[in-house]
Formats: structure tokens, C-alpha cells, sequence
């Protein structure tokens, strides 16, 4: 028999990266429950990056679900910032979200592991064709699209 704990952990796979409903639930309920907490992360990630959101569109639900459907959630930042580099590495990054991304990179230290932290030193990012420029805490975008 396994422990409560061996149980919840196998239902929060279930709901946060597509892990097969453990025995017990019903697969129908959890998936209802897992449709709302993606569309509940898709919000969150939209508040902290709101031209990725508003560069997808009406695009952006479809576009986040198919991506955040099997990763477990690690943080609306992170979690969006993971989203923009998996786009502009694919190159389908929009260009409107280019600049967000670009001034996020220079801003900021992510290794895609660990939580971002601020640069200290001077730093350049480019990101669906804009350039944005990190010097003495203060980031400027240089070129948009």
C-alpha cells in the first residue's frame, strides 16, 4: 500500500505535468482541475510578462498550455522566461516580445535552473530583433523591431 504522501505527490504530478492520474481519482475530474490551474499559471505568468501574453494574442492560452502542459510549475517568472527562450530558440518568438525578453536577459542572471538574480556588471542581451543594454542597475532597450 502506498503512503498518503506517495499518493499526494503521484496526484500532483497528475495536475501539474501530465503525469497518469494515480488509482483512486476520477481521470475526468483531474483533468477538469488541471485545465483550471493551467489557465490560473497562464494568468499569473501573463501579469509578469505582459508583451509575451499580448505578442501571442489570442494565441497566447493555446501556446502556453501546449508548453506548460508536462512542466511543473516553477514560478510565474521563471516559468515565462522559460516559455520566451524555448520561443526565440524555436525562432517563434514575436518580435513585440523581443524587447521584454532581451531586457529581462541583460537585467537579469537565469541559468534556467536557479532563481534569476540582478547583474552586477554591464551586460548586452539580444532577443527577436532588439538589443537591450544593462549598465549600473539600469536597462535600456536600444533597437525594436
Amino acid at each position: 500500500m502506498t503512503s498518503l504522501a506517495e499518493r499526494q505527490a503521484a496526484l500532483v504530478a497528475a495536475l501539474t505535468s501530465g503525469a497518469a492520474v494515480p488509482p483512486g481519482f476520477d481521470a475526468r475530474l483531474v483533468e477538469v482541475a488541471r485545465v483550471a490551474l493551467l489557465r490560473k499559471r497562464a494568468g499569473e505568468v501573463a501579469r509578469q510578462w505582459p508583451d509575451l501574453a499580448a505578442a501571442l494574442g489570442p494565441r497566447w492560452t493555446s501556446e502556453w498550455a501546449t508548453w506548460a502542459a508536462t512542466r511543473p510549475t516553477r514560478g510565474s517568472l521563471r516559468d515565462g522566461w522559460d516559455l520566451a527562450r524555448d520561443l526565440a530558440g524555436r525562432g517563434a518568438l514575436p518580435p513585440a516580445a523581443g524587447a521584454e525578453l532581451a531586457a529581462r536577459e541583460a537585467a537579469m542572471r537565469y541559468d534556467g535552473q536557479t532563481a534569476p538574480r540582478s547583474r552586477r556588471l554591464p551586460a548586452l542581451r539580444r532577443a527577436a530583433g532588439s538589443v537591450a543594454i544593462q549598465v549600473a542597475g539600469r536597462t535600456r532597450i536600444l533597437r525594436r523591431p
